[in-house]
């Protein structure tokens, strides 16, 4: 990376939940002079740390991580403006001849950042506000069944309690008349930004799912529970999409009595590992991705210097 080439050249770790991506990445950090950026829809918020699996602070000591603790919860943040913003990050570290290290689980992020996005805003707010009148009268669930209806393959991708993303799939749908899986097809994600090496971890799925008990259960001693009062207590609304993701929206339903305790841990396991499978999924369709098992550090290393000298 002597010469500033004519597209960065950047290395993206990605993988489910649980499976060791910064682990992965710091080791490539260190070897190869490089610094993190943080591809987690969850990990940009402040205030919620432990749900989230954030870097500790020893690892944050032996790689610099960017793009974690940017907005507050309750602070709009798409893929786009994480594209944008992860954008300017990574023309930074080539202007000093450091190494882009892309790392994290959310899909969707990543491919913008290394595709762009197709234009999705429909931009009418008149729509929106009746999408928010009908949610109040009907309910989320009656929307998130016309979005079923209309457009399966968005629907099959969100959460069916994910606000935020069920107003912009509807809303683009009853603007344009158009789906937003049609969309997305079309645009194709086709735009090439970057000179990239993409690194996906996996492992036998039953050890993946061993592993995210055992980390959920680490999420509980380590204090979940205050960290979702602390975040209530600040006046962060349950509604939120923040505190609608895995672990906060559990532990809101167990605060305010709905459900009990052993039932919040389970559904917490089983949703984790629901959500890996999705990740899984979703990498899987990626052919630009070469696959390695978690601690196979010499083998990725190789790879990522040979892309480095063709770089």
């Amino acid at each position: 990376m002597n010469r500033k080439p004519e597209k960065p050249s950047i290395v993206v770790v990605c993988g489910p939940t649980g499976i060791g991506k910064t682990s992965t990445a710091i080791t490539i950090a260190e070897a190869e002079r490089g610094e993190i950026i943080g591809a987690d829809s969850m990990q940009i918020y402040r205030h919620m740390d432990i749900g989230t699996a954030k870097p500790t602070a020893e690892e944050c000591a032996r790689s610099v991580h960017h793009l974690v603790d940017v907005v507050d919860p309750d602070e709009n943040f798409d893929a786009a403006r994480f594209a944008r913003q992860a954008g300017r990050v990574i023309d930074s570290l080539a202007e000093k001849g450091v190494l882009p290290i892309v790392a994290g689980g959310t899909g969707l992020y990543i491919k913008a950042l290394t595709r762009g996005l197709f234009e999705s805003d429909a931009g009418d707010p008149g729509v929106r506000e009746q999408l928010k009148k009908e949610a109040a009268e009907k309910g989320l669930e009656a929307l998130y069944r016309e979005l079923e209806s209309v457009d399966p393959v968005t629907a099959a991708r969100i959460h069916r309690h994910d606000r935020y993303r069920l107003f912009r799939a509807l809303e683009v749908y009853r603007v344009r008349g158009r789906t937003m899986a049609q969309l997305q097809a079309e645009h194709g994600f086709a735009q090439s930004r970057y000179r990239c090496f993409k690194i996906g971890l996996t492992m036998d799925r039953d050890k993946l799912y061993r592993r995210i008990n055992l980390r959920v259960a680490a999420m509980l001693d380590q204090g979940l529970e205050a960290e979702v009062r602390g975040l209530l207590n600040r006046g962060y609304s349950p509604e939120l999409k923040a505190m609608q993701s895995i672990g906060y929206r559990h532990m809101v339903a167990y605060i305010n009595g709905r459900i009990s305790r052993d039932e919040m841990v389970e559904t917490l396991k089983r949703d984790t590992r629901r959500y890996a499978k999705r990740q899984f999924t979703w990498f899987r369709a990626d052919q630009e991705i070469n696959w390695f098992h978690p601690g196979e550090d010499e083998k990725i290393l190789t790879r990522v210097r040979r892309f480095l000298e063709k770089s």
